[in-house]
């Protein structure tokens, strides 16, 4: 395959063995002839073509061989940092409930007290995105989420092991610092190790462990919740102390995964970014696939030895151009609309949000947090396996107007739940299907969207900003909420309701698509003038050229 530096290589052979012209005159045409040399850019569609091509000859790693094992296992350990914050969530509105909790630190299940308990994390995930954004650059994806999980597991310890609110509120702060450095890291990590046909599938698993961890925390809640007597402060202790779980797993063998690709080609490590590449997306491990030579062709392009991701105080790639803020601002629209589509009320509430529904029981209200977390999960995996075939912008879509309709539905049911039992039940029954939805559209496409729309030399930074932006919008969950519930109780569907046909008219007009393309195609769609549009177009030459090298191949062989 020829390269702009292998014509160059030739140019300089001719000229270095003409004995026709002296030194100087031979070195002044060189540099003429370089200069006038300009490399190819390859067009949209000339990638695309490619890109099929290269799929047709090298289709990847074979489903379950043991390569494809190895890459499960590496995504299985990068998941760990997603049940970091889904067991933390759940946990908190579990003890939430628990009297024995209220009884300890003297709160109740609502009210401005408690907020502060649930906001703490909050603060801590902010000031998680200050290693979040250097870390991942500096010193590469794996040790930013061993230093992230590392924090948590001694956040983790202290609060498990509180003697007062104070020492509880720190144990919290830390969880939150080392949850989002971690889990930044983990975004990071995952898109760029991963190859574009199979990208939204492990992008989604990895955000649906939140609900792997949301199912330990409330199962084990049924169980502690029912302790009495002198063990009464297990009831909450213990579920912290499993917090730890989760992060200890990857603090173990994150280290025995292989590094970024893209961040070692960033710090000149080429050879070994194309060998793991190979090992990774190519069926027979070659470095000299057709795939694999593609992917580093576009990676020497895109990428820079000198670029703003060596600088961890240069955060201007998010915003000097207009692609930089159409990027950011998709980054934005995912990171605020994830959190406050009414899935923040329902993770931190759900136990007060059955109370108000009628019923008082703590088991039972346990063991419905447990039955959301179960159920909750089963949709994200299902949207998570169908995300790289319908589509990041149809996922979105559908998910979000669906949610209206049941927004609609639960204010209807639940404005006078305890006129009628029969009727909280069924508003009950709806909020729980809002979840399986929101968890189907929004779960895997958290993790995935923001991580594939951010160039390389932004992505550290990109996530890292991004964690600013959920976080900012979860005090709303975090602080508000808490007092919502306990001023206007049911009302506050109403809020989400008007806020999520906001958001599906925001996706509707401006969201792009990003299905089947290369982080380094990335590019051609934020440049052009109208990313949406052009990105729905390119969606389909794509799937066109797909089917042209596949009839090609098969008809030369």
């Amino acid at each position: 395959m020829s390269t702009p530096h292998h014509d160059l290589d030739v140019t300089q052979a001719r000229y270095s063995t003409s004995s026709d012209v002296d030194d100087d005159k031979q070195h002044d045409e060189y540099r003429e002839n370089v200069a006038s040399q300009k490399p190819h850019v390859p067009t949209a569609a000339e990638r695309q073509e490619r890109l099929a091509a290269a799929l047709a000859a090298d289709p990847g790693v074979a489903p379950w061989s043991w390569r494809a094992i190895q890459t499960l296992l590496i995504v299985l350990c990068t998941c760990c940092c997603s049940g970091d914050s889904g067991f933390d969530g759940t946990v908190m509105g579990g003890i939430n409930s628990m009297v024995q909790y209220q009884q300890y630190f003297g709160l109740a299940s609502a009210g401005a007290k408690t907020g502060i308990i649930f906001g703490i994390f909050t603060v801590g995930s902010l000031c998680g995105a200050l290693p979040a954004a250097y870390l991942p650059d500096k010193f590469g994806r794996r040790f930013s989420m061993f230093f992230g999980n590392a924090i948590l597991i001694v956040g983790a310890v202290i609060t498990a092991n509180a003697k007062n609110k104070s020492m509880f509120i720190g144990g919290r702060f830390l969880t939150g610092l080392g949850s989002a450095c971690a889990g930044a890291s983990a975004k990071s990590y995952l898109v760029e190790i991963t190859s574009p046909k199979s990208r939204g599938l492990w992008l989604g698993v990895l955000n649906s462990f939140y609900y792997v961890g949301q199912m330990a925390a409330t199962g084990m809640m049924v169980s502690t919740g029912n302790f009495y007597g002198s063990k009464t402060e297990l009831a909450w202790r213990l579920p912290l102390y499993i917090q730890a779980v989760p992060a200890g797993l990857n603090v173990i063998f994150v280290f025995l995964c292989p590094e970024s690709p893209r961040w070692l080609y960033s710090r000149g490590k080429t050879d070994q970014a194309r060998q793991i590449l190979a090992n990774l997306h190519s069926r027979g491990s070659d470095p000299n696939s057709p795939l694999i030579q593609l992917e580093m062709e576009e990676i020497e392009e895109r990428i820079s030895l000198d670029g703003t991701d060596k600088r961890w105080w240069d955060f201007r790639s998010l915003f000097t151009t207009r692609s930089d803020r159409y990027r950011s601002a998709m980054c934005i629209m995912i990171g605020a609309f994830g959190q406050l589509s009414g899935n923040g009320l329902i993770t931190y509430f759900l136990p007060v949000l059955l109370e108000q529904a009628g019923i008082i029981d703590q088991h039972k209200r346990l063991v419905l947090n447990f039955v959301n977390s179960v159920t909750s999960m089963i949709g994200a995996l299902i949207g998570a396996s169908i995300v790289d075939r319908f589509g990041r912008r149809n996922l979105l879509l559908l998910s979000t107007g669906s949610l209206v309709i049941l927004l609609a539905i639960i204010n209807g049911l639940l404005s006078n739940p305890y006129g009628n039992s029969t009727r909280a039940n069924a508003g009950i029954s709806f909020v729980y299907l809002f979840m399986v939805v929101f968890s189907f559209g929004w779960t895997p496409m958290q993790a995935l969207y923001p991580a594939e729309v951010l160039s390389y030399q932004s992505r550290a930074k990109g996530l890292a900003f991004l964690n600013v932006v959920v976080q900012a919008s979860s005090c709303i969950n975090t602080f508000g909420l808490p007092v919502a519930l306990e001023k206007i109780g049911w009302k506050v569907y109403i809020i989400f309701l008007v806020w999520d046909s906001f958001e599906f008219l925001v996706i509707y007009f401006f969201a792009v698509e990003t299905k089947g393309l290369t982080l380094e195609e990335m590019d051609d769609v934020f440049a052009h003038e109208k990313p949406k549009a052009y990105s729905i177009a390119k969606q389909r030459d794509f799937v066109e050229k797909k089917k042209e090298a596949a009839r090609a191949l098969k008809s030369s062989a």
